[in-house]
C-alpha cells in the first residue's frame, strides 16, 4: 500500500511517497535511470530481432554477428551503465543530506501540465527510439551482408583483396557465397571470426598479407559448384596469348592453342584432359606440408574399381596423418577465383595489347616492369617514384602523362606494399608460368613404393594443342581469327544466299 502526504517546500506543495522518507525508496527513480532502461530494453529488442533474421537467413553473414552479438550488446551494458550512473548521483545525494532531508526521486503528477509534458515526450521519445531500433537493425543486418561492408569498412586489411575482387570474374558473387559455411557449427565460426577480425583491426594486429583461408573454406560442392556442376565436358577451350619481351623494340610474341580441358563425367563426354582430375569415378587425395598447399610430397588415386595408388615425392619417409589429407577438388587449382593479382609482366603485356601503353615506345615493356617491381613502402611513395622514373625514361614524351598514369593504376590495383599483398604473397595454380601450380605433382618425382608407376611430369603437349606460334614480325600478321571459311562445294564462294537457304531444307 502507498502512502502520501504533502510536503511544503519552498512554498509549494509536493506530493511524497511516505514508504520513500521512510527509507524504502528506489534508487532508480530517476530520468538518467530511465533513460538507460529504454537504451537497454531497446538493445535487448534489437538482439532478439537480429538473432531471429540471422536464424532465418539462407546464408547467414560473419560480420552479422558483430551486430547480434558485440553491437547490440554493447547497447545493452550502456543502457544498465547508465541507470548505474543515475543511481549513483541519487545514493550520493541520499548521503550528502542524510542529516533530514528526504532524497530527491521521480515524482509525477499527471495534474500538473509540465509534468503531463514530460511524460509525453518522453514516451514520445522512447516509442521512436525502439522503431529506429528495430529499423536499424533490419538495414544493418543487409548492410554487414554487402561486399561494400566486407571490402570498405575494414578499409586497410581488406583493402588489397576488395580491390582484387571488383575487377575478377566473380565480382557479381557476394563475399559471403563462398566464406561462410552451412551448417550451425559453420555459423558458429563465423560469428566467432568475424568478432575476432573486429578485435584485430581495433587492435591493428591483423596478418600483412592477410592469409588465405585454405582450412577454413567451404567445399567447393557447396561453393564453384552451385553454378559450376563437374559433370559438365568442355573439351578443348581456344586461348590466345599475346607477350612482348623485354627488349627496345617490345618484340610481340603472339600463341594460339588448344586447352586440353575435357572433362570428368563419362556421361557426357569421353574422360580425360585437364578436368580428369575431377572424374567422378576416381578420387584423388594428397598431402601438403605447407600452409599455402605448394609442398605436396604425397599423392593416392583410387578408381572406379576401388584400386589404390599411392604416390610418394623422393626423400619422404613419413607417415601419412589420414586427418590432414585432402580429397582434390575445383580449389586446389582455381585458387584465386575471386582475389586476383597479376604480376608486372602480364599487367604490362595487357596494357600493351590493349592500346593502353603504346607498344612503340622504345623498352616501354621493360621499364614499366622495372618501375612497378621496384621496392616501395607506400602507395604515394609508389606514384611518385614511378611517375619520376618514367619522366626520367621518357623526358620528351608526348604522351608521358598517361603512359605514367596507366602504370601507377596497374601497381594501385595489383601491389599493396603497406598490406604487403602483391602476387608474390599469394599463389595462383591455374598453370604454372609464375607458380609451380601443375608441377606441384606432376614433376616425374612421384613415384609408387616399387618404383614401377609414377605421375608423368607434364610436358607442354599433355595439356596443350599449339595451333600457330609467331614473334616479331611474323607476329604482326598473325591473325587469331584463323582462316576465311570455304565451302566443300567449289561453286559457292560464300557470296550467294545463306546458309540455311540450302541447309535448311535438307
Amino acid at each position: 500500500m502507498v502512502h502520501a502526504e504533502s510536503v511544503n517546500q519552498g512554498g509549494e506543495f509536493i506530493i511524497l511517497d511516505t514508504d520513500d522518507m521512510n527509507g524504502r525508496w528506489s534508487p532508480f527513480r530517476n530520468w538518467i535511470s530511465l533513460a538507460g532502461l529504454v537504451l537497454a530494453a531497446a538493445s535487448l529488442f534489437s538482439f532478439v530481432l537480429l538473432f531471429v533474421i540471422d536464424s532465418m537467413a539462407k546464408e547467414p553473414s560473419p560480420y552479422q554477428g558483430l551486430l547480434t552479438f558485440v553491437v547490440a550488446p554493447g547497447f545493452f551494458v550502456a543502457g544498465c551503465g547508465l541507470m548505474l550512473l543515475g543511481w549513483f548521483f541519487q545514493r550520493r545525494y541520499q548521503i550528502k543530506h542524510a542529516a533530514g532531508a528526504p532524497p530527491p526521486f521521480l515524482s509525477i503528477d499527471l495534474s500538473r501540465p509540465q509534468d503531463r509534458r514530460c511524460l509525453f515526450w518522453f514516451a514520445f521519445s522512447a516509442v521512436i527510439f525502439l522503431l529506429v531500433a528495430a529499423v536499424g537493425s533490419y538495414h544493418s543486418y543487409h548492410y554487414v551482408e554487402s561486399v561494400a561492408f566486407c571490402g570498405q569498412l575494414c578499409h586497410k586489411p581488406m583493402h588489397p583483396e576488395y580491390t582484387t575482387y571488383i575487377k575478377s570474374p566473380h565480382a557479381r558473387v557476394s563475399c559471403t557465397e563462398c566464406h561462410v559455411g552451412p551448417g550451425a557449427a559453420s555459423f558458429v565460426k563465423a560469428k566467432l571470426n568475424g568478432v575476432h577480425q573486429l578485435y584485430a583491426t581495433l587492435t591493428d594486429s591483423f596478418d600483412r598479407p592477410i592469409k588465405t583461408p585454405l582450412h577454413a573454406m567451404r567445399e567447393a560442392k557447396y561453393t564453384c559448384e552451385n553454378c559450376h556442376w563437374p559433370q559438365k565436358y568442355i573439351g578443348n577451350k581456344e586461348k590466345t596469348y599475346v607477350r612482348y619481351l623485354s627488349d627496345e623494340t617490345n618484340t610481340v610474341v603472339a600463341t594460339r592453342m588448344l586447352l586440353k580441358v575435357g572433362g570428368g563425367d563419362p556421361a557426357h563426354g569421353p574422360v580425360g584432359g585437364i578436368h580428369w582430375h575431377m572424374n567422378l569415378n576416381n578420387k584423388v587425395e594428397y598431402l601438403a606440408t605447407d600452409d599455402r598447399r605448394q609442398e605436396i610430397p604425397w599423392v593416392r588415386l583410387t578408381n572406379a574399381k576401388g584400386e589404390v595408388t599411392e604416390y610418394r615425392a623422393a626423400g619422404f619417409t613419413n607417415e601419412v596423418n589420414t586427418a590432414q589429407v585432402r580429397v582434390m577438388d575445383c580449389i586446389d587449382c582455381h585458387n584465386r577465383p575471386a582475389h586476383q593479382y597479376s604480376s608486372p609482366g602480364n599487367a604490362v603485356d595487357l596494357s600493351l595489347r590493349t592500346g593502353r601503353l603504346d607498344p612503340n615506345l622504345a623498352g616501354i615493356k621493360m621499364n614499366a616492369v622495372e618501375a612497378l617491381s621496384a621496392e616501395y613502402t607506400t602507395q604515394a611513395e609508389a606514384r611518385d617514384k614511378i611517375a619520376e622514373f618514367l619522366k626520367s625514361k621518357y623526358p620528351q614524351e608526348a604522351k608521358l602523362s598517361s603512359m605514367v598514369a596507366e602504370v601507377q593504376q596497374i601497381y594501385a590495383q595489383n601491389i599493396f606494399p603497406e598490406m604487403k599483398a602483391s602476387w608474390k604473397a599469394y599463389p595462383d595454380n591455374i598453370g604454372h608460368k609464375e607458380w609451380p601450380g601443375c608441377f606441384r605433382c606432376h614433376d616425374g618425382r612421384h613415384k609408387t613404393a616399387d618404383g614401377k608407376q609414377k605421375i608423368e611430369a607434364s610436358n607442354c603437349n599433355d595439356c596443350h594443342v599449339i595451333l600457330a606460334q609467331a614473334a616479331g614480325k611474323e607476329a604482326s600478321a598473325f591473325d587469331p581469327q584463323g582462316l576465311t571459311f570455304s565451302h566443300p562445294d567449289p561453286s559457292d564462294d560464300g557470296t550467294g544466299a545463306n546458309c540455311n537457304t540450302c541447309h535448311g531444307t535438307e
